[in-house]
């Protein structure tokens, strides 16, 4: 029962943080450092991981008609505009994918440290609020999803690449490329949002893969903390999303870049206590 109130813990802190530019990895390491989870090193490797997919589920549940192809809602030109959208999507993940593969594992074994992941924080929330403070008088060149020319697609999932190091928050990253080209907010979000879903669905087969790969089995306790963990991600998301293009609507992303720099900071005093190991993965 211990194991999951502490699946919850870690399954609420991916929801929230999934989708918003703050980065989840950060978020995760910080509550694991108080809940310590009994599960094996590698269980953990693979759960933190894959908990995220229950987060990509409350983007597919809320955009199910928006992202149906097939939708009888649509009319001819819609369901085409879908299309294009999705192969918007695929063309952008590819350089992630690329990179992923190529350099994942060495990320994890060489940047995952609390002098990293701090440092990112702190740059992507300076990042953010000079972005923003720049474009206070501009207006948006993209407001339409389904127009989003290819060449800034190819350039968000570019951004999408960055994420890899610790820190930096995947939705933080393309977001901020979004804005960077043009789109906007809600745009860059929503486009954000979509990305994720081939991304992860892809990051949970590789680190599964790679758990059973290694030898390792699901014993039906760990099964549950995964499960557990999954669906209250994913039913928090749920909430995270809806309130945070509420939020959007009316407001600009500098609050977020000054939580970045505070949580960054807490993040290097936490290290410097010791409470933060050297090498967190």
């Amino acid at each position: 029962m211990l194991e999951l109130i502490k699946a919850t813990i870690i399954g609420i802190v991916e929801g929230l943080t999934e989708f918003l530019p703050v980065s989840s990895t950060g978020h995760i390491i910080i509550a694991e450092q108080f809940v310590h989870m009994r599960e094996s090193k590698q269980f953990m490797d693979m759960f933190n991981y894959v908990i995220q997919f229950g987060a990509i589920l409350a983007v597919i549940v809320l955009y199910f008609n928006k992202l149906n192809p097939f939708s009888g809602k649509k009319d001819a030109e819609e369901k085409k505009q879908t299309w294009i959208l999705w192969f918007k999507v695929i063309v952008a993940v590819i350089p992630s994918v690329i990179a992923g593969l190529a350099l994942n594992d060495w990320m994890d074994a060489h940047l995952m440290t609390w002098q990293v992941v701090s440092a990112f924080f702190i740059i992507y929330g300076v990042i953010f609020i000079f972005v923003e403070k720049h474009n206070e008088k501009q207006t948006p060149r993209h407001t339409n999803l389904y127009t989003l020319p290819w060449k800034t697609a190819l350039f968000v999932g570019l951004f999408q690449v960055l994420s890899i190091v610790p820190g930096t928050s995947r939705s933080g990253a393309t977001i901020l490329g979004g804005i960077l080209v043009g789109a906007s907010r809600f745009v860059a979000s929503e486009f954000s949002f979509f990305l994720a879903i081939p991304t992860m669905i892809g990051v949970t087969i590789l680190k599964v893969g790679k758990f059973l790969l290694e030898g390792n089995t699901f014993s039906g306790a760990e099964t549950m903390v995964l499960f557990v963990g999954t669906l209250v991600s994913f039913i928090v998301a749920i909430i995270a999303i809806k309130t945070f293009l509420g939020f959007i609507k009316t407001h600009d992303f500098k609050a977020f870049g000054y939580y970045r720099i505070v949580a960054g900071i807490v993040f290097i005093v936490l290290g410097l206590m010791g409470v933060l190991q050297g090498n967190l993965s």
